[in-house]
């Protein structure tokens, strides 16, 4: 019996949009360690954060101190893992504040139009004309640098920039007939920034967070090595770095440790930013 070759179709199974990958998924690992660090700290560490449990001070890599130790003989790899909890932990919440307050003041802007648009718009443009760096140092040099105090200010300075970037992809959506028609039919503002604006705009808007959560990471260590940012006996990699940049005519790895840290967080968020699964890239399909 003849088959009619017309009539029969090829079924292609369909590739799912969400997978990452190879390099997305080296940089997940890496940015999930670094939380898992965080979150379980003072299970792991072999030894205490102020404790000094070696006569040598700058002490070379060894078995009992994989990261040597520091100017005062503590344990590097300790001091590194409890300071993921403050480089972290500080520029999470930061970055939390920022864009939630950012995201939602843009959304709300170019919905609403109008006066309330253009005053939110002047005073954005004035609050982002001040230098991030120079509005963090007198900031934090005249209230002080306690933790709540560093998540707010980082979370100031960068919520501009997220507020724009929102704003002007909200603008696009909100010409669209879908948000027409949702207005046409009476829906309220809060409905028309939840239900069509939002689920349009949130792959941008993720891959905004990421960055945010970079630029606060490097501003955080900054100010830290600067002695403005989290202050003894915490300590952050920022301050893990000036501490202990004495060592680094000899080459200690208290130096070196703290800023490979740094660098292993801030390059995996942008390199999984870079390769965000197609879906979430593109919210067009």
């Amino acid at each position: 019996m003849a088959i009619d070759a017309a009539n029969t179709t090829t079924i292609t199974p369909r590739r799912s949009g969400y997978r990452f990958n190879v390099t997305g998924w080296i940089s997940l690992v890496i940015i999930l360690a670094w939380a898992a660090i965080a979150i379980l700290a003072p299970y792991v560490t072999p030894y205490g954060i102020s404790d000094i449990v070696d006569t040598d001070y700058f002490g070379p890599m060894s078995a009992q101190f994989p990261l040597g130790t520091d100017y005062l003989g503590r344990d590097m790899l300790s001091r590194i893992m409890f300071g993921a909890r403050y480089t972290v932990g500080i520029s999470l919440a930061a970055t939390l504040i920022a864009c939630t307050v950012g995201v939602t003041l843009g959304m709300a802007a170019a919905v609403t139009g109008g006066w309330f648009d253009a005053a939110l718009s002047r005073f954005i443009d004035a609050l982002s004309s001040i230098p991030s760096k120079l509005f963090a140092l007198v900031a934090v040099a005249g209230v002080g640098s306690s933790i709540p105090v560093l998540m707010l200010i980082l979370g100031i300075i960068y919520t501009p920039g997220s507020y724009r970037f929102a704003r002007a992809l909200a603008v696009n959506v909100n010409t669209t007939d879908f948000v027409t028609v949702a207005r046409i039919r009476g829906e309220k503002l809060s409905y028309l920034i939840r239900a069509e604006i939002l689920p349009n705009i949130i792959g941008p808007v993720l891959a905004d967070v990421g960055l945010r959560f970079v630029f606060i990471v490097l501003l955080l260590s900054g100010l830290s090595f600067l002695g403005l940012g989290v202050q003894p006996p915490e300590a952050d990699w920022g301050s893990l770095v000036r501490e202990n940049i004495g060592g680094l005519p000899f080459g200690a790895p208290a130096v070196m440790a703290p800023s490979f840290a740094i660098a292993s967080l801030t390059i995996a968020v942008n390199m999984l930013i870079d390769n965000l699964p197609q879906k979430i890239r593109d919210r067009s399909e």
